[in-house]
């Protein structure tokens, strides 16, 4: 089984007795009789695509013959990282089908074939064989080459860098490489709503360069090596990292009007807009016709899968949605400038456009966004200071006047009590999670039982009375159960 950045498997076939005419009817009719689509056809070869299947997202067979022979190549076009021996077999069942044909089919039938053939080959202008492919893949001939920018593929190897050096120095600096804990993405620039909305707002794109331990961050770098091989050499240098930037942004937006509590981090969501550009360019004529079909049904089977598999716990799927439909959006903006590639001013304005439209959008809705949370922690923090004020009750010393004590009580203790109810009160009104508004609860119930008691406790001074003892223990006790219950929520 093959295995790499598009896994291919390929094969010569010699002439033998055939004239190049002859070759190329026998192979588009051995094609033709394994069901495969020929999308493109010249008097060198031609490109077809077998059928799809469980165990194929879509290969492209090229059969490009040359002196004496041909030479056979069937190659992935989704990014499948094994192809499971699929190739191999395209390659072997066209040429068991080939052989077969040749005892077939006479040579006036092959001449006659030919000439109706004939007037719908491409021209030589228009020879995709005969031209460089428009992506860098068949460039990548080693691993090292992944990660050196070249023409062509010069952003997607920097950022790809980029991504791996963060995620050292993460380690270096005592960050679990497997799986690392939320606090500690979040000091790295996590995208984390409490925070993000307090001022942070550079999470929302240093998020896009972390990643939750090492099988992380190799899928997300796979899948964009993957895109940006075939996508980068379309869009040129500029246009490809405004849309990683902007569809990052875009999807560490999503995910923060869609989230409360959760930590995001990670390339998907910038990954995901890249392959919505994709996704519209190829259902434009930007790219040859011959290969939009195939690409297109890998790539929207590719992110159909992890859309799916996004809906499990754990995967932050507002970043990839957010991703996708800006980087679909972007995809059909960049049309004219594709179209017209000479056209400097186009090519900046567009940028530019998108720029301002896409950063001042998620800039909005940031600022429109209300922090519950932010404000559900500042008033508990409150809380917890009107309490350390109601319990200060408990310090005082033992000859502590009557009047003092009965004047703390009353004026500190249950005024205290009495504002944190109030305050806690307040907090159902926020959108905050379930189990939240579960303590709040415990809290309210908590501060009823302190004003009961501090009631009795006022009641025992101001009477000089013993008779309450057993009633403020029953209350304390309560009070401890209470306390076990939140220290567990």
């Amino acid at each position: 089984m093959a295995f790499g950045f598009s896994p291919k498997y390929a094969q010569e076939l010699a002439f033998e007795n055939l004239t190049h005419e002859q070759f190329l009817v026998l192979a588009i009719e051995a094609a033709k009789a394994l069901g495969w689509n020929i999308g493109y056809t010249s008097g060198t070869g031609f490109i077809a695509y077998p059928k799809f299947s469980m165990i194929s997202w879509g290969e492209e067979v090229k059969v490009k013959i040359e002196d004496g022979y041909a030479n056979l190549k069937s190659e992935c076009t989704g990014n499948q990282l094994v192809d499971w021996g699929k190739n191999k077999s395209n390659i072997e069942d066209f040429v068991a089908t080939f052989e077969e044909l040749k005892s077939s089919i006479s040579s006036d039938e092959l001449g006659q074939k030919y000439n109706e053939l004939k007037p719908n080959l491409v021209s030589k202008e228009d020879d995709l064989s005969s031209q460089p492919p428009p992506a860098t893949k068949e460039k990548i001939t080693n691993v090292l080459a992944i990660f050196k920018p070249t023409k062509g593929y010069f952003i997607t190897p920097i950022i790809v860098d980029l991504n791996i050096a963060i995620f050292i120095l993460m380690v270096i600096s005592g960050v679990n490489f497997i799986l690392p804990d939320a606090q500690s993405l979040i000091a790295w620039g996590a995208n984390f709503k409490p925070l993000t909305l307090q001022g942070e707002w550079w999470r929302l794109i240093t998020n896009v360069f972390l990643h939750f331990g090492i099988l992380h961050l190799l899928f997300n770098m796979y899948a964009l090596i993957y895109v940006g091989l075939l996508l980068e050499p379309y869009l040129g240098k500029t246009k490809f990292l405004a849309a990683y930037l902007l569809t990052g942004i875009a999807g560490s937006t999503a995910s923060l009007w869609y989230h409360d509590l959760v930590v995001s981090a990670g390339a998907s969501g910038a990954i995901f807009g890249m392959y919505g550009v994709f996704l519209a360019m190829l259902t434009t004529n930007v790219i040859e016709k011959s290969t939009r079909k195939a690409l297109l049904v890998s790539i929207a089977v590719f992110v159909g899968y992890n859309l799916m598999n996004g809906m499990k716990g754990g995967i932050d799927n507002a970043a990839h949605i957010g991703g996708l439909v800006s980087g679909f959006v972007i995809g059909y903006v960049y049309y004219p400038s594709l179209r017209a590639p000479e056209a400097m001013d186009l090519k900046v304005g567009t940028v530019a456009a998108l720029s301002v439209v896409i950063v001042s959008t998620c800039g909005l809705v940031y600022w429109k966004m209300p922090n519950d949370i932010a404000q559900y922690d500042s008033r508990i923090k409150t809380f917890a200071s009107n309490e350390s004020m109601a319990l200060e009750v408990y310090s005082m010393p033992e000859n502590t006047p009557r009047e003092k004590l009965l004047s703390e009580i009353q004026d500190r203790g249950i005024y205290y009590w009495n504002e944190n109810i109030e305050l806690i009160k307040s907090l159902e009104k926020l959108k905050i999670p379930d189990r939240l508004h579960s303590r709040d609860r415990l809290l309210i119930n908590y501060s009823n039982l302190r004003l009961r008691t501090y009631d009795l406790l006022y009641k025992a001074v101001n009477e000089n009375t013993e008779k309450y003892k057993d009633s403020i223990l029953n209350y304390n006790k309560k009070i401890e159960a209470v306390v076990d219950s939140l220290k567990s929520n």
